[in-house]
């Protein structure tokens, strides 16, 4: 019977090639795993995630409100580590596609610019938030503000469309 002997160069070959399939191997069984399914959104994110679709205009006061607290809820945010129900409001109209906020959203949106996107960063970086964005397909940059409401919940208003 033959012994074959690999060189050093052609095991450390192999080990990096099998090492490059087991990474791969790994990472396609997480895209597997997308966030198509309400059950494995509740079960990554811990939370109930609802959506509703909401007129900008009738939203204002809401919205406004809450880009007035944004300071003391990036903290919060920051905080966060579990939660009830995360409410995404969609506000349609206030979308790119659609213009834009209305003018009243608009001016609270620049007067608050720093806060809001320090705000989008504290979401992105937070996991549970930032999954249930994604669930959702809402972009970071798409969001105005969010509010905290009854313990264990937040309200996330979004200038964006749903997802189709």
């Amino acid at each position: 019977m033959a012994t074959t002997s690999f060189s050093p160069k052609r095991r450390l070959q192999a080990a990096t090639a099998m090492a490059f399939l087991a990474v791969a191997g790994s990472a396609a069984g997480l895209k597997a795993q997308g966030l198509e399914s309400t059950e494995t959104v509740n079960r990554i994110i811990g939370s109930q995630v609802k959506q509703e679709e909401a007129n900008a205009a009738a939203e204002a006061r809401n919205v406004n409100t809450a880009i007035d607290r944004t300071r003391e809820n990036i903290g919060t945010v920051r905080k966060t580590s579990k939660l009830d129900k995360v409410d995404i409001v969609f506000l349609t109209d206030a979308a790119r596609s659609e213009g834009g906020p209305p003018p009243a959203i608009e001016s609270k949106v620049r007067q608050h610019q720093d806060d809001i996107a320090e705000l989008r960063k504290e979401i992105e970086a937070n996991a549970l938030l930032f999954n249930a964005i994604e669930s959702r397909r809402v972009l970071a940059q798409d969001i105005l503000a969010v509010e905290f409401g009854d313990p264990g919940k937040i309200v996330i208003y979004a200038a964006a469309k749903p997802s189709s």
